[in-house]
């Protein structure tokens, strides 16, 4: 049995709505374990397009202004114990 890691949306209807196809075509039965989150569970993975776009956006301006540090400087200062 090969496993296959998506996401997906509940719709009003119960039915999900996966976010990409998935990469088998033919058509198959298959075993579906869903997992819905507890309302205090925040999913690391679900940070808002708009929250990553801004730190790209950030990023990509210090790379071109200079705003940057060399790797090897990175660990100045640092102590391994």
């Amino acid at each position: 049995m090969k496993a296959i890691e998506t996401t997906a949306t509940v719709n009003d209807q119960g039915q999900l709505l996966l976010d990409k196809p998935l990469t088998p075509t033919e058509s198959r039965r298959v075993r579906v374990i869903v997992l819905i989150p507890e309302d205090d569970e925040l999913d690391p993975d679900d940070t808002p397009t708009e929250v990553v776009l801004e730190g790209i956006r950030q990023g990509w301006h210090e790379a071109m202004t200079g705003q940057t540090y060399p790797i090897a400087q990175l660990w100045d200062g640092i102590d391994a114990d």
